[in-house]
């Protein structure tokens, strides 16, 4: 289960106006996974952090966004070694947690990115709804 999440470092550049078609390609990624202890009341627990690393690219050279964090799985010890185990050996992480940690980090990266993209006049880097016209 996921007990946290803490942004590292958020970057959001503009480097030209924006003018014409503009293509925006978004990614997450789990950059480094390590065992952790968290202190949850009087007792420390042994957990997973997931760092991870969301870029949004503006093109053509419009601009950018890129935000790196971290989140806090905590699970029973069999499911942590596993996750250590595969990350160490392959860079994998069973299906089910990655989605969660993947779910988690898009959640969060999205909602700050479509607020900073308003900041400095970019366009939101997922689509939002709009009304539909008749003509």
């Amino acid at each position: 289960m996921i007990i946290g999440f803490n942004f590292k470092k958020i970057n959001i550049e503009k480097r030209n106006p924006v003018t014409g078609k503009v293509d925006i390609n978004n990614n997450v990624s789990v950059t480094h996974v390590e065992e952790s202890d968290f202190p949850l009341g009087k007792q420390k627990q042994k957990g997973v952090t997931f760092q991870f690393e969301f870029t949004s690219k503006y093109e053509p050279d419009v601009g950018g966004l890129l935000f790196t964090g971290e989140i806090l799985y905590l699970g029973d010890q069999k499911t942590n070694d596993e996750i250590i185990k595969g990350w160490q050996k392959s860079k994998t992480i069973p299906k089910e947690i990655m989605a969660e940690v993947i779910d988690t980090a898009l959640t969060r990266c999205n909602i700050e990115a479509l607020i900073l993209s308003r900041d400095i006049n970019l366009p939101p880097p997922v689509p939002l709804p709009k009304v539909k016209r008749d003509e």
